[in-house]
């Protein structure tokens, strides 16, 4: 029987936890992910306007391949600016890489950000964005249970044309198997079909996490793919990177570098299933993916197997944690 892990978070993932830092005034933050250690990571860019740090660390061709933590952040460019922060704080705790004795560690922190600049928050900070701050402040709150919605990164987000945020899901695919997700949905695209209120992920709802979303009516007309794009235009959404779907999903499972990139890249499937139209020019979706390495998968065969068993997992547990965010962020309007 498909379920979910007991939290439903991505934190189900032991040794994985997940901060927040919110500025009001602004109507922007920042989202830290910590590993429990050093952990494979693998990352896949599908939206055609992405703001990425350190991504090319994580190719599967490279000498790293692994994370101490990840960072999502509001503030388009300047929201980069929260992996130093993340970085530095992890840096002082001895966290990182230590490449020679004495030397400062050296933490592999990636970063992915998305556009909420023209949200109507106070944006006139000058030569100081506060995103340095917001992401110490996120590592610094780091915790196992999850705040969804408007918080974080996701504080400024908008899906289509209503509220985005925060989501998180998880799924227990048993023997130790747990595979989460976590998104901030800033996209051009819509979550909720034409009728505003059905989501496009309503077949994969679990444990009536989305409030026990209806499926839509028989023959239903799909209408539009882009929402009201006059209305879209009007608030400059219609621009390179100023949308984004950024997530990252995790699993149990002992994966390479190189099997983390495959999981990633499934799971962009999920962006697919749950935003219509996904990948456009116009966004920046981004797909993170992390293993713990706590469960050993068998070699050979069996194991691409079950690489795709969790890939498709990952898929679905994003749809969900899309819908997710949508939901929350809506519920506290």
């Amino acid at each position: 029987m498909i379920r979910p892990g007991p939290k439903n978070l991505i934190t189900d993932i032991p040794g994985l936890l997940v901060g927040h830092a919110t500025d009001e005034n602004a109507r922007t933050g920042v989202t830290a992910l910590l590993c429990g250690a050093e952990w494979p990571a693998g990352v896949d860019v599908r939206g055609g306007g992405p703001g990425v740090r350190e991504s090319e660390a994580l190719a599967p061709e490279n000498l790293v391949g692994r994370v101490h933590a990840l960072v999502l952040a509001g503030g388009s460019v300047f929201g980069l600016a929260a992996a130093d922060g993340v970085a530095a704080a992890l840096s002082v705790r001895g966290v990182g890489l230590h490449l020679r004795p004495g030397s400062p560690a050296i933490p592999i922190v990636p970063c992915a950000v998305l556009h909420d600049l023209g949200n109507g928050g106070d944006k006139a900070w000058g030569i100081t964005p506060p995103y340095r701050d917001l992401g110490m402040r996120a590592l610094q709150s780091a915790a196992p249970e999850v705040a969804l919605g408007s918080v974080g990164a996701g504080r400024g987000a908008i899906a289509g044309l209503v509220k985005g945020g925060i989501g998180s899901t998880s799924l227990d695919l048993g023997e130790g198997l747990m595979v989460g997700a976590l998104v901030a949905v800033n996209s051009v695209g819509s979550a909720l079909m034409p009728d505003g209120k059905t989501y496009w992920a309503w077949a994969f709802e679990l444990n009536n996490e989305l409030g026990g979303a209806a499926p839509p009516g028989h023959g239903m007309d799909l209408g539009d793919p882009i929402p009201e794009e006059s209305r879209l235009k009007a608030l400059g959404r219609l621009q390179a990177g100023a949308d984004t779907t950024l997530a990252v999903v995790a699993c149990t499972a002992d994966l390479s570098t190189a099997e983390c990139k495959r999981i990633a890249m499934m799971a962009h499937d999920g962006i697919a299933r749950a935003v219509r139209p996904a990948h456009t020019p116009f966004d920046g979706d981004t797909v993170f993916a992390l293993a713990s390495g706590a469960v050993a998968l068998p070699r050979r065969t069996l194991r691409a197997a079950l690489v795709a068993r969790i890939g498709s997992a990952a898929a679905d547990c994003l749809s969900r944690a899309i819908a997710r965010a949508v939901h929350h962020a809506g519920a506290a309007a």
